[in-house]
């Protein structure tokens, strides 16, 4: 695998990578999206395609915490309705991933991040919110479509480049999700997600011992990172939540396209 091991890493590279691992912890207990200025920096320090994979067991670390702190608020009426349409995502990521080159999925995965910002908030002023205690709104025709297209493009993007939060972000948002409900749905929804993405990393030869030795060094610093995010969320209202979330999905995107 072209990648790097612990030991090759300056102090600076590994200072970034922690500060990165911390992020994601924070962005899995405050602001979903915000991990994709980890992806970014992971992408930048090593080699892109490597970065996935390495990425990887630090994102599962951050969904666990997730999961623990907010549980008690998954919608799983809307998991259910997500997942078969993911698989179908990851299983044509995985095949993407065969012929791709890095600059070919970052524009991909840019393009595809900025559109759902877009129409996200297009569909905001359209509409009011929806009650959160209806879900998604999935039950008329039109809602069921949507479901299917964010969930194969949340598979997607979340297996060629773990970019899949925004996605869902942009998804949940248009459903009509408060904060607790979000984060709690969301944090299941990954959770599940990126384990099932182990064995394809693996096969792809993202994820070997020398990467997981560096992830090893790395989970430590989620940890931190998903405290100050469940701090931090208490003390967010709803308006500004949804537009960290909008602003971190935008800068993902251009992030992807710019790099």
């Amino acid at each position: 695998m072209d990648t790097m091991t612990l030991w090759h890493l300056t102090g600076w590279e590994f200072a970034a990578l922690a500060f990165a691992a911390l992020l994601v912890g924070f962005s899995k207990t405050a602001v979903s999206g915000a991990n994709t200025v980890s992806l970014a920096i992971f992408a930048a320090v090593l080699p892109a395609r490597a970065s996935t994979g390495i990425l990887l067991p630090v994102l599962i670390a951050g969904d666990v915490l997730a999961v623990l702190t907010y549980r008690r608020h998954a919608h799983w009426p809307t998991l259910w309705r997500l997942f078969p349409a993911v698989g179908v995502g990851v299983a044509v990521g995985t095949l993407f991933l065969v012929w791709a080159d890095d600059a070919i999925v970052r524009t991909s995965i840019g393009v595809i991040l900025l559109l759902m910002a877009g129409v996200t908030v297009w569909r905001r002023r359209q509409a009011d919110v929806s009650d959160p205690s209806e879900g998604d709104g999935t039950a008329s025709r039109a809602g069921r479509v949507k479901a299917r297209s964010y969930g194969v493009l949340g598979g997607f993007t979340t297996m060629v480049a773990n970019a899949g939060g925004p996605v869902m972000s942009m998804y949940l948002l248009s459903a009509g999700f408060r904060k607790l409900g979000f984060l709690g749905t969301s944090a299941f929804f990954f959770l599940i997600v990126n384990v099932s993405k182990v064995p394809f990393s693996a096969g792809l030869g993202l994820i070997d011992g020398r990467s997981l030795l560096l992830d090893a060094a790395l989970v430590v610093f989620v940890v931190p990172g998903a405290f100050l995010g469940k701090w931090a969320v208490t003390r967010i209202n709803q308006r500004l939540f949804e537009r960290l979330v909008i602003a971190a999905t935008i800068v993902g995107g251009l992030q992807l396209l710019l790099a």
